[in-house]
């Protein structure tokens, strides 16, 4: 099952996606694809809907985020072991974690906003991970249990702001527009394997990225454990689970990074495509 919310910003309607490629409104069933839909409960009902029993979407326009109302952002450093060889950095022995601000999410197709002062705003693909209920202290065995689906992001950086500017690297991370989710959430049982994905990211056509989720160093299941020892992971929280090579920091002999005017399109298998213009913040 496919979920999506669809509509101008701040007025998105829940939905899915049949298996014609249409949008259906699950607004008479659901306010939102948020909290508590985000049960195994809440999702179980919804898989038990006839998708030719809702009414199409006769223009669906703007795709919104996949997910309402998420209460963490959580992302995943240097996951990948080509992406931290080619930064020049070691394999982490434990997940790097960070925060990305709730506030950074946006659809999959909106503008990706450069922000002001920005010298080195760059891409990365990565799979995300949304919650299903609440997790705490739980086992690796029983980790994916804790899963909804996954979804497209594009985690969106300012190397900068990162790497260069003090403390940690959440500044980096969360301006306006860099979190792109969507532009649905597969959910679990439609994802055979999480950790044989193929991923990829063009700019202006430009291959940049194109992995797989198999080169990670620590997968789904054992980031889910490893965070709920740390934290409560509650409904339609999100992990962004790190991204493969070929990010505008490791271009060599000279980093590249985004310019106002430029195309960004980047998908992963089963989970769709998205697609960005960039612009300079007002």
């Amino acid at each position: 099952m496919k979920l999506l919310r669809y509509g101008s910003h701040g007025a998105e309607k829940p939905g899915l996606l049949d298996s014609e490629g249409r949008v259906r409104d699950l607004s008479g069933h659901v306010d939102d694809i948020a909290g508590g839909v985000l049960t195994n409960e809440g999702i179980a009902r919804l898989a038990a809907i006839d998708p030719a029993s809702l009414p199409l979407a006769a223009d669906p326009g703007r795709m919104g985020p996949c997910v309402a109302r998420v209460g963490k952002f959580i992302c995943v450093g240097l996951n990948y072991a080509d992406h931290a060889a080619e930064t020049g950095a070691e394999i982490p022995k434990e997940p790097i974690l960070f925060m990305k601000a709730t506030s950074a999410i946006t659809g999959p197709n909106d503008n990706v906003i450069i922000p002001r002062n920005s010298v080195k705003t760059d891409w990365e693909v990565e799979l995300g991970v949304v919650i299903v209920h609440e997790a705490r202290y739980v086992s690796e065995a029983d980790a994916m249990k804790h899963v909804a689906g996954y979804c497209l992001i594009n985690d969106v950086s300012e190397r900068a702001f990162q790497a260069e500017r003090g403390g940690q690297w959440t500044k980096g991370k969360s301006a306006d527009s860099f979190g792109p989710i969507g532009p649905w959430m597969v959910t679990r049982d439609e994802i055979a394997d999480p950790q044989n994905l193929g991923m990829w990211l063009t700019v202006d056509g430009v291959s940049r990225q194109n992995g797989s989720t198999r080169t990670m160093v620590f997968g789904v299941a054992f980031l889910v454990h490893y965070i709920s020892q740390f934290m409560s992971l509650q409904p339609g929280d999100i992990i962004s689970t790190g991204t493969p090579p070929g990010v505008g920091l490791g271009i060599k002999p000279e980093p590249i990074y985004l310019k106002a005017g430029q195309t960004i399109r980047l998908g992963i298998e089963g989970l769709g495509e998205q697609q960005q213009l960039t612009v300079d913040a007002a």
